[in-house]
């Protein structure tokens, strides 16, 4: 994962850009506020559990929020476990899953996108620790420098379509 993403490259010989070997992951299992722009996350160097979305969840319910809160998630078996859903109920939050194969409805995973873009996309991190900190420091600084690209970005404005005729195949 410490590989440089490929942007541009124009080259007469070829070129091999070392990468690290073996695997080191870094998870960020996020919930993006729709209204305030605020992201809650959660870290691990392992993997993602059902664990790990219970404590996103109890973060979240943490904010005190005094509006119902809903949570969009994916059909990954972790977030849709007993435990999870006991945890949402107890806390007052709502789960709604999207259908299969359908992330342009989430607006975290625009958010991801970006991320992969702004920290990684043709770049080289010589470590681990670099690579992670790439990360932190977009997620961190996401609220204050890139104010204007997030406002177009993250809006929950989706494209639906009315009064369409379904043609026959």
């Amino acid at each position: 994962m410490l590989a440089s993403f490929l942007g541009w490259l124009w080259c007469k010989t070829r070129l091999f850009v070392k990468a690290a070997s073996g695997r080191q992951r870094y998870n960020v299992l996020g919930a993006f506020n729709a209204v305030t722009h605020e992201l809650i996350r959660v870290t691990n160097d392992s993997y993602i559990t059902a664990q790990t979305v219970c404590e996103l969840l109890q973060k979240v319910a943490a904010l005190g929020l005094s509006t119902p809160i809903t949570l969009v998630l994916d059909n990954a078996r972790y977030q849709r476990c007993q435990l999870v859903q006991n945890l949402a109920c107890v806390l007052n939050i709502e789960l709604l899953f999207l259908p299969s194969y359908s992330p342009n409805l989430n607006l975290i995973e625009r958010l991801w996108k970006f991320v992969k873009k702004t920290a990684l996309n043709s770049r080289c991190h010589a470590n681990f620790a670099e690579f992670r900190r790439a990360i932190d420091q977009c997620l961190n600084q996401m609220p204050m420098a890139q104010r204007a690209q997030m406002a177009s970005l993250m809006t929950p404005a989706f494209q639906t379509f009315k009064n369409v005729s379904m043609l026959a195949g």
